[in-house]
């Protein structure tokens, strides 16, 4: 499987040549002229950081010259990713029905009851996310997409929702409730940035296919909270 060149995302045959194991020359891409990856050299806690920033060229490193790769065991990374971002909302959903219980009453909701509705954001939310990005991408693309295709766009969205990863922060400080909103916009922004470099869609549709997404899979949550409360 052909690299890319993390500055155009032009396709190469090689990112290096290695003439021993401690001394190899970076390849320069031939449609930018520029060095094709200049992250193998470069530590892992630049790459973090210029995730972070959500910068293209990261993005492409790690799609298309890591995890796109034949020898690289896409299977376990994708369930693994999965579990991940299941439980991490599962956990997010939690600390926002404690601080809507203790806002509204001092009264103490039943157990059944909080893992009833945690079951409700984790798995009908994230379906109907799922539903409509695979949808919006299908009216989006007028080619017929494989399902290795599909596979990969969906581990773009895993990947680049480490942002929820901070949630992990609000077991050990004490944050508000609040700031799980602001990590909702940075996973938001993160998915817009790795779905334009996956797919090389503008800007405008990349924002449009990832808003419906979340705006769906929050109307769904919301809309089955207010019939249980209904009934």
């Amino acid at each position: 499987m052909k690299y890319r060149c993390v500055q155009c995302g032009f396709r190469i045959k090689t990112l290096y040549v290695q003439y021993s194991p401690s001394n190899i020359r970076l390849m320069k891409c031939v449609n930018c002229k520029a060095v094709a990856d200049e992250y193998i050299e470069c530590q892992i806690m630049i790459l973090l950081i210029d995730l972070m920033l959500h910068k293209c060229k990261a993005y492409r490193h790690l799609f298309f010259n890591v995890l796109n790769q034949k020898d690289y065991k896409f299977e376990g990374l994708f369930w693994k990713l999965a579990a991940s971002f299941l439980l991490l909302d599962a956990y997010k959903s939690l600390v926002l029905e404690r601080s809507k219980d203790e806002f509204v009453s001092l009264s103490v909701p039943s157990p059944v009851s909080i893992c009833w509705k945690i079951l409700i954001d984790v798995f009908f939310g994230n379906l109907m996310f799922l539903l409509t990005f695979l949808f919006a991408m299908r009216i989006s693309i007028s080619t017929s997409i494989s399902f290795s295709r599909y596979k990969d766009l969906l581990l773009s969205i895993l990947v680049s929702s480490c942002f929820k990863v901070f949630l992990i922060l609000m077991m050990v400080w004490e944050f508000p409730s609040s700031v799980i909103h602001i990590i909702d916009l940075l996973v938001l922004s993160s998915n817009v940035v790795a779905l334009k470099v996956m797919t090389e869609f503008t800007l405008n549709r990349c924002v449009g296919v990832c808003v419906c997404a979340h705006a769906v899979k929050v109307f769904v949550i919301q809309l089955a909270q207010l019939r249980l409360l209904g009934d």
